[in-house]
């Protein structure tokens, strides 16, 4: 790297780099959509070590570029850096190559797989998507995960609240329509129901529903949720509050203990929302919007 050209090769470097974070994308339909199938079928070492190294991957990422637009930087540790995390993604496709995928193939059903293609779209994929759209061998797919079954037996009729009474799909409408992310964990731990809310901030696929929460977040945040969804249980607390700037959004978490009338804890549930708006709002606002 000449030193009448860093500047360039850097700019380049850092270009290079912003694609290669759309490894995030592919890290994400690993870790969201293919490991919870291999837990049902109890393959949960592979899948914990692997999500390890995926964010070290990320993090790696993060580095080289903030490294690369640090003019205090010398060329000797971005280089240093670069070679470490390029290292790592190859070992990660090898493993992926030689380890998960023909594990994954010979354990997985075609309707796992069906489900699997058919979620990966609202994950995205890297850098470049598939071809076309795969078509099972037997495409009229005849069983349907539990998380699709619908607890009220008629869908159409009516469930009675307190305080009203609504339709299962105006339910449903009504959480996907807040301006909150929500995850509901039962008093087991299991992820029994999230919103599909337009703006989603955190990855959620319908494999995540019948699956341990513990097994939904990375090993490196395993005894944050753990201590989280003890301390709400045991009744020590009644809700936990954290926030993290994610880019450009500022992401308010906070988790309830749910019970009910008598008090018997029922679950926990995760509210997550991009507060960056609402932190941003001066003054008083009493007139309709042109």
């Amino acid at each position: 790297m000449k030193e009448s050209d860093t500047k360039d090769n850097r700019y380049k470097l850092i270009e290079n780099f912003n694609i290669l974070w759309d490894l995030d994308k592919h890290y994400s339909r690993k870790e969201n959509l293919l490991f919870p199938y291999l837990e049902k079928y109890e393959i949960t070492a592979p899948p914990k070590v692997m999500w390890g190294v995926d964010d070290e991957i990320r993090e790696d990422i993060k580095n080289v570029k903030t490294m690369l637009q640090d003019d205090l930087q010398s060329k000797e540790d971005i280089i240093s850096k670069i070679d470490q995390v390029t290292n790592k993604v190859l070992e990660m496709i090898f493993k992926e190559e030689n380890i998960l995928f023909p594990l994954s193939l010979d354990t997985l059903t075609e309707d796992e797989w069906f489900i699997i293609e058919s979620d990966s779209d609202s994950i995205g994929y890297c850098i470049t998507g598939p071809a076309g759209k795969w078509k099972p061998v037997r495409a009229d797919v005849e069983s349907k995960e539990e998380h699709e079954k619908l607890a009220n037996e008629d869908s159409e009729g009516y469930i009675k609240f307190n305080t009203g009474i609504l339709k299962a799909k105006e339910i449903s409408a009504i959480f996907d329509h807040l301006p909150v992310d929500i995850t509901f964990v039962d008093k087991d731990g299991v992820v029994k129901y999230f919103s599909n809310s337009k703006e989603r901030i955190f990855v959620r696929t319908k494999a995540v529903v019948g699956r341990k929460v513990q097994n939904c977040h990375p090993p490196a945040s395993m005894h944050v949720v753990e201590q989280v969804v003890e301390e709400l249980k045991s009744g020590k607390k009644e809700h936990e509050d954290f926030w993290i700037k994610m880019g450009d959004m500022y992401i308010l978490i906070r988790y309830f203990a749910v019970k009910d009338e008598n008090g018997e804890f029922l679950g926990i549930l995760e509210v997550s929302q991009n507060i960056k708006s609402i932190q941003e709002i001066e003054g008083e606002k009493r007139l309709m919007s042109d």
